[in-house]
Protein backbone atom coordinates (compact mmCIF):
# COMPACT_ATOMS: atom_id res chain seq x y z
CA UNK A 1 0.00 0.00 0.00
CA UNK A 2 1.21 3.41 -0.94
CA UNK A 3 0.55 6.39 1.15
CA UNK A 4 0.46 9.69 0.00
CA UNK A 5 2.36 12.67 1.78
CA UNK A 6 1.05 16.09 1.69
CA UNK A 7 2.82 19.80 2.36
CA UNK A 8 0.35 22.22 4.87
CA UNK A 9 -1.14 23.26 1.05
CA UNK A 10 -2.12 20.18 0.77
CA UNK A 11 0.17 19.44 -2.37
CA UNK A 12 1.25 16.29 -2.86
CA UNK A 13 5.58 17.13 -3.23
CA UNK A 14 6.97 16.35 -7.15
CA UNK A 15 10.47 16.06 -7.37
CA UNK A 16 12.12 18.56 -10.30
CA UNK A 17 15.68 17.72 -10.07
CA UNK A 18 16.38 21.00 -9.60
CA UNK A 19 20.18 20.97 -8.60
CA UNK A 20 21.37 21.10 -12.52
CA UNK A 21 18.94 23.78 -13.27
CA UNK A 22 19.93 25.56 -10.47
CA UNK A 23 23.46 25.34 -11.20
CA UNK A 24 23.07 26.09 -14.77
CA UNK A 25 20.89 29.16 -14.24
CA UNK A 26 23.83 30.97 -11.50
CA UNK A 27 26.34 30.54 -14.73
CA UNK A 28 23.88 32.49 -16.48
CA UNK A 29 23.56 34.85 -13.90
CA UNK A 30 26.44 35.23 -13.00
CA UNK A 31 28.89 34.61 -16.08
CA UNK A 32 27.31 33.93 -19.32
CA UNK A 33 24.85 36.53 -19.44
CA UNK A 34 25.12 38.71 -16.59
CA UNK A 35 22.99 41.78 -17.07
CA UNK A 36 23.75 43.67 -13.83
CA UNK A 37 24.18 47.55 -14.19
CA UNK A 38 28.53 47.23 -13.78
CA UNK A 39 27.83 43.71 -13.15
CA UNK A 40 27.07 43.73 -9.16
CA UNK A 41 24.00 43.48 -7.56
CA UNK A 42 22.00 46.56 -6.36
CA UNK A 43 18.46 47.24 -4.76
CA UNK A 44 16.07 48.09 -7.21
CA UNK A 45 13.50 51.02 -7.11
CA UNK A 46 10.08 49.42 -5.66
CA UNK A 47 6.83 49.49 -7.93
CA UNK A 48 4.65 48.80 -4.57
CA UNK A 49 6.46 51.60 -2.97
CA UNK A 50 6.31 54.28 -6.06
CA UNK A 51 2.72 53.70 -6.34
CA UNK A 52 2.17 54.22 -2.54
CA UNK A 53 4.21 57.18 -2.50
CA UNK A 54 2.60 59.01 -5.59
CA UNK A 55 -0.93 58.09 -3.70
CA UNK A 56 0.39 60.23 -1.00
CA UNK A 57 1.73 62.64 -3.28
CA UNK A 58 -2.02 62.93 -5.05
CA UNK A 59 -3.63 63.10 -1.44
CA UNK A 60 -0.92 65.93 -0.61
CA UNK A 61 -1.65 67.74 -3.71
CA UNK A 62 -5.75 67.14 -3.51
CA UNK A 63 -6.41 66.26 -0.10
CA UNK A 64 -10.07 66.07 -0.33
CA UNK A 65 -10.19 64.18 -3.79
CA UNK A 66 -7.60 62.01 -3.33
CA UNK A 67 -6.80 62.09 0.32
CA UNK A 68 -9.80 62.16 2.99
CA UNK A 69 -13.23 63.31 2.25
CA UNK A 70 -13.92 64.53 5.33
CA UNK A 71 -11.26 66.74 6.15
CA UNK A 72 -12.49 70.31 7.58
CA UNK A 73 -10.19 73.95 7.36
CA UNK A 74 -8.95 72.85 10.81
CA UNK A 75 -7.66 69.29 10.13
CA UNK A 76 -6.44 69.28 6.66
CA UNK A 77 -3.10 71.40 6.74
CA UNK A 78 -1.99 68.59 9.43
CA UNK A 79 -3.11 65.66 7.52
CA UNK A 80 -1.16 67.30 4.12
CA UNK A 81 1.83 67.98 6.87
CA UNK A 82 1.56 64.70 8.23
CA UNK A 83 1.14 62.56 4.81
CA UNK A 84 3.96 64.57 3.05
CA UNK A 85 6.53 63.92 5.34
CA UNK A 86 5.64 60.64 5.38
CA UNK A 87 5.65 60.16 2.14
CA UNK A 88 8.87 62.25 1.36
CA UNK A 89 10.66 60.11 3.83
CA UNK A 90 9.45 57.02 1.31
CA UNK A 91 9.99 58.66 -1.84
CA UNK A 92 14.34 59.52 -0.62
CA UNK A 93 15.04 55.98 -0.32
CA UNK A 94 13.36 54.89 -3.72
CA UNK A 95 14.97 58.17 -5.20
CA UNK A 96 18.64 56.99 -3.50
CA UNK A 97 17.88 53.09 -5.16
CA UNK A 98 17.38 54.84 -8.60
CA UNK A 99 20.52 56.86 -8.09
CA UNK A 100 22.49 53.65 -8.53
CA UNK A 101 21.54 53.18 -12.14
CA UNK A 102 22.15 56.48 -13.27
CA UNK A 103 23.93 57.16 -16.78
CA UNK A 104 27.09 57.88 -15.17
CA UNK A 105 27.25 55.06 -12.80
CA UNK A 106 25.81 56.77 -9.38
CA UNK A 107 28.01 57.18 -6.40
CA UNK A 108 29.50 54.61 -5.12
CA UNK A 109 29.72 56.41 -1.47
CA UNK A 110 26.78 54.81 0.21
CA UNK A 111 27.15 58.60 2.66
CA UNK A 112 27.05 60.73 -0.45
CA UNK A 113 24.25 58.20 -2.05
CA UNK A 114 21.89 59.42 0.74
CA UNK A 115 22.75 62.75 0.52
CA UNK A 116 22.26 63.08 -2.78
CA UNK A 117 18.83 61.52 -2.63
CA UNK A 118 17.91 63.80 -0.05
CA UNK A 119 18.99 67.08 -1.87
CA UNK A 120 16.56 65.28 -4.99
CA UNK A 121 13.95 64.97 -2.58
CA UNK A 122 14.10 68.18 -0.95
CA UNK A 123 14.24 69.91 -4.31
CA UNK A 124 11.27 67.91 -5.63
CA UNK A 125 8.97 68.81 -2.67
CA UNK A 126 10.08 72.83 -3.11
CA UNK A 127 8.31 72.47 -6.73
CA UNK A 128 5.01 70.55 -5.84
CA UNK A 129 3.13 73.82 -5.88
CA UNK A 130 4.24 74.64 -9.22
CA UNK A 131 3.35 71.03 -9.96
CA UNK A 132 -0.04 71.57 -8.29
CA UNK A 133 -0.80 75.07 -10.19
CA UNK A 134 -0.32 72.95 -13.52
CA UNK A 135 -2.36 70.06 -12.94
CA UNK A 136 -5.05 72.37 -11.64
CA UNK A 137 -4.70 74.57 -15.22
CA UNK A 138 -5.08 70.69 -16.71
CA UNK A 139 -8.26 69.69 -15.17
CA UNK A 140 -9.75 73.43 -16.16
CA UNK A 141 -8.71 72.35 -19.67
CA UNK A 142 -10.57 69.18 -19.50
CA UNK A 143 -13.75 70.60 -18.06
CA UNK A 144 -13.81 73.76 -20.78
CA UNK A 145 -13.17 71.38 -23.77
CA UNK A 146 -15.65 68.31 -22.94
CA UNK A 147 -19.24 68.80 -23.04
CA UNK A 148 -19.52 65.61 -21.12
CA UNK A 149 -17.65 66.68 -17.94
CA UNK A 150 -20.07 67.50 -14.81
CA UNK A 151 -18.08 68.47 -12.19
CA UNK A 152 -14.04 68.88 -11.19
CA UNK A 153 -14.41 65.28 -9.06
CA UNK A 154 -15.75 63.34 -12.31
CA UNK A 155 -12.29 64.50 -14.30
CA UNK A 156 -10.29 63.95 -11.73
CA UNK A 157 -11.38 60.59 -10.48
CA UNK A 158 -12.97 59.58 -13.48
CA UNK A 159 -11.10 60.59 -16.50
CA UNK A 160 -7.50 58.55 -17.06
CA UNK A 161 -6.34 61.26 -18.78
CA UNK A 162 -6.21 63.64 -16.02
CA UNK A 163 -4.01 60.16 -14.17
CA UNK A 164 -1.95 60.15 -16.39
CA UNK A 165 -1.07 63.71 -16.37
CA UNK A 166 -0.48 63.72 -13.06
CA UNK A 167 1.79 61.11 -12.73
CA UNK A 168 3.66 62.10 -15.75
CA UNK A 169 3.59 66.15 -14.03
CA UNK A 170 5.42 64.14 -11.02
CA UNK A 171 7.60 61.88 -12.79
CA UNK A 172 8.97 64.72 -15.31
CA UNK A 173 10.15 66.35 -11.87
CA UNK A 174 12.21 63.53 -10.85
CA UNK A 175 13.74 63.61 -14.27
CA UNK A 176 14.48 67.30 -14.39
CA UNK A 177 16.06 66.60 -11.18
CA UNK A 178 18.40 64.00 -12.38
CA UNK A 179 16.32 60.54 -11.29
CA UNK A 180 15.22 59.34 -14.83
CA UNK A 181 14.70 55.86 -14.22
CA UNK A 182 12.34 56.71 -10.80
CA UNK A 183 10.26 58.87 -13.37
CA UNK A 184 10.49 56.15 -15.97
CA UNK A 185 9.13 53.78 -13.56
CA UNK A 186 6.24 56.44 -12.14
CA UNK A 187 4.77 56.57 -15.98
CA UNK A 188 5.34 53.03 -16.51
CA UNK A 189 2.78 52.35 -13.43
CA UNK A 190 0.78 55.18 -14.84
CA UNK A 191 1.27 53.60 -18.00
CA UNK A 192 -0.49 50.65 -16.62
CA UNK A 193 -3.39 52.51 -14.85
CA UNK A 194 -5.00 54.19 -18.18
CA UNK A 195 -3.57 52.78 -21.36
CA UNK A 196 -1.74 56.21 -21.82
CA UNK A 197 2.10 56.09 -22.28
CA UNK A 198 4.22 59.46 -21.54
CA UNK A 199 7.66 59.47 -21.55
CA UNK A 200 8.58 61.51 -18.48
CA UNK A 201 11.00 63.38 -20.53
CA UNK A 202 8.75 65.11 -22.68
CA UNK A 203 8.05 68.43 -22.03
CA UNK A 204 4.77 70.01 -21.86
CA UNK A 205 2.92 73.00 -20.96
CA UNK A 206 -0.08 73.87 -19.44
CA UNK A 207 -3.28 73.26 -19.71
CA UNK A 208 -2.79 70.16 -20.93
CA UNK A 209 -5.75 67.64 -21.51
CA UNK A 210 -6.07 64.35 -23.48
CA UNK A 211 -9.84 63.20 -23.88
CA UNK A 212 -10.86 59.64 -23.45
CA UNK A 213 -6.72 58.68 -23.90
CA UNK A 214 -6.01 54.69 -24.78
CA UNK A 215 -3.24 54.18 -27.19
CA UNK A 216 -1.86 58.10 -26.63
CA UNK A 217 2.02 57.83 -27.08
CA UNK A 218 4.13 60.82 -25.72
CA UNK A 219 7.72 60.01 -26.91
CA UNK A 220 10.97 61.12 -25.12
CA UNK A 221 11.87 64.62 -26.77
CA UNK A 222 8.17 65.78 -27.83
CA UNK A 223 7.63 69.31 -26.65
CA UNK A 224 4.08 70.36 -26.07
CA UNK A 225 2.85 73.83 -25.74
CA UNK A 226 0.11 75.37 -24.36
CA UNK A 227 -3.46 74.83 -24.04
CA UNK A 228 -2.94 71.43 -26.41
CA UNK A 229 -5.76 68.74 -26.65
CA UNK A 230 -5.29 64.85 -27.76
CA UNK A 231 -7.75 62.46 -28.48
CA UNK A 232 -7.13 58.64 -27.88
CA UNK A 233 -4.31 56.66 -29.98
CA UNK A 234 -2.98 59.75 -31.16
CA UNK A 235 0.84 59.33 -31.17
CA UNK A 236 3.51 61.47 -30.75
CA UNK A 237 6.46 59.28 -32.21
CA UNK A 238 9.81 59.43 -33.95
CA UNK A 239 10.68 58.93 -37.86
CA UNK A 240 13.85 57.22 -37.47
CA UNK A 241 16.69 56.12 -34.90
CA UNK A 242 20.03 57.63 -36.01
CA UNK A 243 22.53 55.49 -35.13
CA UNK A 244 26.33 55.69 -34.45
CA UNK A 245 29.32 54.04 -36.65
CA UNK A 246 28.79 50.83 -34.93
CA UNK A 247 25.16 50.29 -35.41
CA UNK A 248 24.26 51.50 -31.78
CA UNK A 249 21.62 53.86 -31.55
CA UNK A 250 22.28 57.25 -30.17
CA UNK A 251 20.23 58.85 -27.24
CA UNK A 252 18.96 61.76 -26.44
CA UNK A 253 18.64 63.23 -30.09
CA UNK A 254 15.91 65.62 -30.26
CA UNK A 255 13.66 62.99 -32.62
CA UNK A 256 9.57 63.65 -31.36
CA UNK A 257 7.23 66.43 -32.53
CA UNK A 258 7.08 69.92 -31.38
CA UNK A 259 3.23 71.06 -31.31
CA UNK A 260 2.90 74.72 -30.31
CA UNK A 261 0.16 76.21 -28.17
CA UNK A 262 -3.54 75.85 -28.91
CA UNK A 263 -2.96 72.91 -31.53
CA UNK A 264 -6.01 69.64 -31.10
CA UNK A 265 -4.84 66.56 -32.47
CA UNK A 266 -8.28 64.18 -33.13
CA UNK A 267 -8.19 60.21 -32.93
CA UNK A 268 -5.44 57.95 -33.83
CA UNK A 269 -3.01 60.21 -35.67
CA UNK A 270 0.30 59.59 -35.89
CA UNK A 271 2.92 62.35 -35.80
CA UNK A 272 6.50 61.66 -36.54
CA UNK A 273 9.80 63.22 -36.16
CA UNK A 274 11.37 66.50 -35.11
CA UNK A 275 8.54 68.52 -36.99
CA UNK A 276 6.88 71.44 -36.46
CA UNK A 277 2.68 71.66 -35.71
CA UNK A 278 2.23 75.43 -35.69
CA UNK A 279 -0.07 77.12 -33.36
CA UNK A 280 -3.38 76.79 -33.59
CA UNK A 281 -3.67 74.14 -36.28
CA UNK A 282 -6.10 71.25 -36.33
CA UNK A 283 -4.65 67.87 -37.37
CA UNK A 284 -8.02 65.10 -38.21
CA UNK A 285 -8.56 61.93 -37.09
CA UNK A 286 -6.27 59.13 -38.11
CA UNK A 287 -3.64 61.53 -40.10
CA UNK A 288 0.00 60.30 -40.82
CA UNK A 289 2.03 63.12 -40.91
CA UNK A 290 5.70 63.29 -41.13
CA UNK A 291 6.95 66.98 -42.27
CA UNK A 292 6.02 70.24 -40.31
CA UNK A 293 2.66 71.81 -40.80
CA UNK A 294 2.53 76.22 -40.65
CA UNK A 295 0.62 78.03 -37.60
CA UNK A 296 -3.55 77.67 -38.26
CA UNK A 297 -3.41 74.75 -40.54
CA UNK A 298 -6.22 72.38 -40.66
CA UNK A 299 -4.77 68.83 -42.01
CA UNK A 300 -7.00 65.92 -42.67
CA UNK A 301 -7.00 62.66 -44.46
CA UNK A 302 -7.55 63.23 -48.34
CA UNK A 303 -10.91 62.07 -49.76
CA UNK A 304 -11.60 59.62 -52.31
CA UNK A 305 -13.42 60.49 -55.05
CA UNK A 306 -15.86 58.86 -57.04
CA UNK A 307 -16.06 59.26 -60.67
Amino acid sequence: MTIDTFDKHGVKPTHWNLAPVIAQLRVSREATHNIRHQGRVRELPSREALTTIVNGLQAVLFPTHYGRPNLTDESIDYFVGDTLNTTLNRLTEQVRRGLQFSAGGGVCDEEALSEQANCVTREFAAGLPEIRALLVSDVQAAFSGDPAATSVAEIMLCYPGTIAILYYRLAHRLHQLGSPFLARLICDISHTLTGIDIHPGARIGASFFIDHGTGVVIGETAIIGQRVRLYQHVTLGAKRFPADEQGALIKGVPRHPIVEDDVVIYAGATILGRITIGAGSTIGGNVWLTQSVPAGSNVSQAQMRND
